[in-house]
């Protein structure tokens, strides 16, 4: 795979937190309000590059829109999607199936029938993926991909990395399991190559990125500068290790659940 391949990975669009996904203090920052949404689709439609999937990359350069998790509000990005003619990838914690907040599994079967890529996201979302043993991280991909594989009737190609945490040995459990792409959270442009599964880098959109750095972004603009403030962040967890795990568990502790939960 010789392509720049420019990423983008949201999560929720809703207009609150309460209706879709997980409900903790760390999804907070990546829900995206529809208004914003559409802000960020507009500049988008704009790209050189029109989104396609990363089944079907075939050019020098290539656009991919990915959503984590599986919550309910991916029905309504694929609708937005679909408007325009893109297809997105749609990346779904096998565990969650049908609980509250998330997509059933008719909502899972309907995003593949309409064309959108649905991959792995772990059967439970682990807090730090790459703190687990090759074991577990291996059982996480290969239980999710099979649930996935039983309910759509095909193998399971692709998958994300919860948290973005990854390591050598997340890429190899992901290889290992049979995974032909894999995504992370590193904003990167150049695919790699690990034991036969393919690891693409993403930038994660959060609630107040602009339209205007999703401009430069889908124009392969600004992507050395992102990636720059990822390795810090990353080193600074390098440093506190035991900080890190804290702030993890104060983030992904749930909140209280809303009484309703609207359509």
């Amino acid at each position: 795979m010789d392509a720049r391949i420019a990423s983008l990975t949201y999560h929720e669009v809703k207009p609150d937190q309460a209706t879709s996904g997980f409900q903790r203090p760390g999804a907070r920052p990546y829900t995206c309000t529809p208004a914003r949404f559409a802000a960020h689709l507009d500049v988008i439609a704009e790209s050189p590059v029109a989104p396609s999937l990363v089944t079907d990359v075939a050019a020098d350069r290539a656009l991919l829109l990915t959503f984590d998790d599986g919550g309910r509000s991916a029905l309504y990005a694929a609708d937005q999607l679909e408007r325009r003619g893109w297809r997105g990838h749609f990346f779904v914690v096998t565990g969650q199936i049908g609980e509250r907040t998330f997509l059933d599994r008719a909502g899972v079967r309907e995003l593949r029938r309409r064309g959108h890529l649905v991959g792995t996201h772990s059967h439970t979302h682990p807090d730090v993926f790459r703190a687990l043993s090759p074991a577990a991280m291996l059982a996480e991909w290969r239980v999710s991909g099979e649930a996935l594989s039983d309910l759509l009737g095909e193998a399971c190609r692709a998958g994300a990395v919860p948290g973005g945490d990854s390591s050598p040995a997340v890429f190899a459990a992901a290889a290992r399991a049979g995974l032909e792409f894999l995504f992370t959270s590193e904003p990167s442009l150049v695919p790699r190559a690990v034991d036969g599964c393919w690891i693409l880098g993403r930038f994660a959109v959060r609630v107040g990125t602009s339209p205007q750095r999703i401009r430069a972004l889908t124009r392969f603009r600004g992507w050395r500068a992102a990636a720059l403030v990822r390795r810090l962040k990353l080193a600074a967890r390098e440093v506190a290790p035991p900080l890190y795990r804290w702030y993890v568990q104060r983030t992904t502790a749930p909140t209280t659940p809303s009484a309703a939960i609207g359509p």
